[in-house]
């Protein structure tokens, strides 16, 4: 008896812990910001290195990274590309990477001074092929170590203590720290829109009107969560003046928008709300279809402005007759980058869509470009193709917008 009860204990423990239970390894990011040489020094450091087989990074043609120095082995072939094997054990990886990115036009998309920083966690980190053992999952936290006098910092990932924050990517393998960073003499403005924790941050004295932004996020929030069905636990906006770069850059989690952008441009289409979309979208694009992200991004940067009752049906006219006029140059919307003519007859296109689906669904389940949106999200990547189809199954008819010159 004694015997049968010690077989069905080590069954029922067999039973209870699967073999295909993940073992969790610490991954920890250690960043220390060096403004007297315009570097921040990065460390990678694993609790188990025995559990990772290689980390293969992808350095880019900058030459933005130097100084590698780590546990185990490190082999860099080229200047772009570099293969870490970690020891076993506790194993670190170190290195130092440039801050500031100076672009043609003399402005930056990355700066720092002798007060703060500004750039991207995708940069501080670049993004690496892993090759681990089998039931393996990596837990990533970042830490930063700042200068004396800096007061904070802040990113898109939900804070764990001082300076310090977990990353958590469901899709990848390897979490490292994208989206948006500033760290330094700052200012914040935060709210809690919906589930969504928001964030406002600057350097101070850069001019960044912070409830003025809050202010119109509130207005437009409840219109965007009925569009697109997402709650981001976090929402970080960061800012400052010249010379960063004059527009808005968006990341899944955050972005950025340079200080001196009106909320709502004299054209009646607004910044803020473009990015807002990007990130509570995350549509991409491919085979010559970056027409389809920026056109929506445009398109509800009016549309949800007009749905929140910022925007009177004579200035929704009047925003469409500059559209008109602007995007009359174009022949084609397909490209790997859409510019501003073409986004503009992208916008108008999705209009006229819009309402020949309303049209064709009055009947029925009333539907609307909201739907066709919400199909693109769940894609991995959108093509012109998809779109159509998307469209037509929503209508449950041919579109007759949709067959034009404009998309071959």
């Amino acid at each position: 008896m004694s015997i049968y009860r010690a077989l069905s204990s080590a069954l029922l423990l067999c039973l209870s812990t699967p073999v295909w239970a993940a073992q969790k390894v610490d991954l920890d990011y250690h960043v220390s910001f060096l403004p007297q040489s315009d570097q921040a020094e990065v460390r990678l450091t694993l609790e188990k290195g025995e559990r990772v087989v290689s980390l293969t990074f992808n350095l880019g043609d900058k030459g933005y990274y130097s100084d590698f120095k780590g546990d185990g082995q490190w082999t860099q072939n080229s200047p772009e590309s570099g293969v870490w094997k970690p020891a076993k054990g506790q194993s670190s990886l170190s290195y130092r990477v440039r801050i500031n990115h100076p672009r043609k036009d003399d402005r930056f998309d990355a700066r720092m001074t002798k007060d703060w920083a500004l750039l991207r966690g995708d940069d501080l980190v670049p993004s690496a092929v892993l090759r681990q053992q089998d039931n393996t999952q990596l837990v990533s936290r970042l830490t930063f170590e700042l200068p004396k006098g800096w007061r904070g910092v802040e990113t898109g990932w939900p804070r764990i203590g001082k300076n310090k924050f977990r990353i958590n990517v469901p899709d990848r393998k390897f979490d490292r720290p994208t989206g948006w960073i500033l760290a330094g003499k700052i200012g914040t403005r935060r709210a809690k829109l919906g589930e969504t924790d928001v964030t406002v941050a600057a350097p101070v004295g850069e001019g960044m009107r912070r409830m003025d932004i809050l202010t119109l996020l509130t207005v437009v929030w409840p219109e965007a969560q009925a569009v697109f069905p997402r709650d981001p636990d976090k929402l970080l906006i960061v800012g400052a003046g010249d010379p960063m770069w004059r527009g808005g850059l968006s990341a899944a989690n955050s972005y950025f928008m340079h200080a001196d952008r009106p909320l709502v441009s004299e054209n009646g289409t607004s910044s803020l709300v473009h990015e807002l979309v990007h990130v509570f979208s995350r549509i991409r694009d491919t085979d010559k279809s970056d027409w389809i992200s920026e056109g929506l991004a445009e398109y509800y940067a009016i549309e949800l402005m007009r749905r929140a009752g910022g925007m009177s049906e004579d200035r929704y006219q009047s925003v469409r007759e500059h559209l008109i006029e602007w995007s009359k140059p174009v022949k084609s919307l397909r490209g790997e980058n859409a510019t501003g003519p073409v986004t503009a007859r992208a916008v108008l296109l999705l209009q006229e869509l819009d309402r020949e689906i309303r049209q064709a669904t009055k009947d029925g389940e009333a539907r609307s470009l909201d739907d066709v949106t919400r199909g693109l999200m769940r894609l991995d990547k959108a093509s012109t193709r998809d779109l159509i189809e998307i469209s037509e199954n929503v209508m449950g008819k041919a579109s007759e917008v949709l067959d034009s010159k404009l998309l071959k």
